[in-house]
């Protein structure tokens, strides 16, 4: 039996690091999973679309597809703008619906990553206040999300987290760097939780001009492509039998 296509949904961007550094994480989630097929497609910008990667799939032959969000919270993306796309698919695919990415204690290791990457030792921890920067949302549930994120990863062993976004909702990112410098974190650092750069994470990094550390998003860090893996390995049942199934 063969195993489903993973097909990976990004949102897609003008900004042509967009598309470089969804493609890169692609390469590391196949590069851990040798012998699975890894597609990529985008909501909007970027080609292949999402009807077009799939029509492209039905057309070789393909029956099963893994659809991916490649997205951090559960919000309007996830919740309207994919299920309309994979609702144009062929009638001859089973899709299987993934979830998305976050949370996940592997994005938290991602996080970490990209700090010590930027700068951030361990030693620093204690003295350390961190702001975790996402993009924002409208979505109670994607705002919620991201505060026990923060709550959690405070526990860890920093002086003190703070959300932050960088639409939509409030904070943004320099007032929570504003924020933990008042309680009195020797050294600040901003860690974008967003998954690649484009115009919201370069708001995210002007308002880190105050901070001492601005680490890198995520990216195509290994933690993040082996959530991939995971929730490829968690899909859904197939939202419709193939025809002649």
């Amino acid at each position: 039996m063969h195993r489903p296509v993973l097909l990976v949904i990004a949102h897609g961007s003008r900004d042509p690091r967009h598309a470089a550094t969804v493609h890169a994480l692609v390469r590391r989630a196949r590069s851990l999973r040798p012998g699975l097929r890894v597609e990529t497609a985008f909501l909007e910008f970027n080609l292949p679309s999402v009807p077009g990667a799939l029509r492209a799939l039905e057309a070789e032959g393909v029956r099963d597809v893994v659809a991916l969000p490649l997205l951090l919270t559960r919000a309007f993306h996830a919740k309207a703008d994919i299920p309309a796309a994979l609702a144009d698919a062929p009638a001859r695919l089973r899709i299987h619906r993934a979830d998305v990415l976050g949370p996940s204690p592997l994005l938290l290791r991602a996080l970490e990553r990209r700090l010590h990457e930027a700068g951030v030792r361990p030693a620093d921890r204690s003295s350390t206040g961190v702001v975790l920067a996402s993009a924002g949302s409208t979505d109670p549930e994607a705002i919620a999300v991201i505060a026990d994120i923060a709550r959690e990863w405070r526990h860890t062993g920093w002086c003190a987290v703070r959300p932050a976004f960088a639409s939509a909702s409030l904070p943004r990112t320099e007032d929570a760097v504003r924020e933990l410098r008042d309680l009195g974190c020797a050294r600040v650092a901003v860690a974008p939780y967003v998954l690649a750069p484009g115009f919201l994470p370069d708001r995210i990094a002007r308002g880190a001009a105050g901070a001492d550390v601005l680490a890198d998003v995520l990216g195509p860090a290994p933690e993040v492509a082996r959530v991939l893996l995971e929730r490829y390995d968690g899909a859904r049942l197939p939202l419709r039998p193939a025809l002649g199934a």
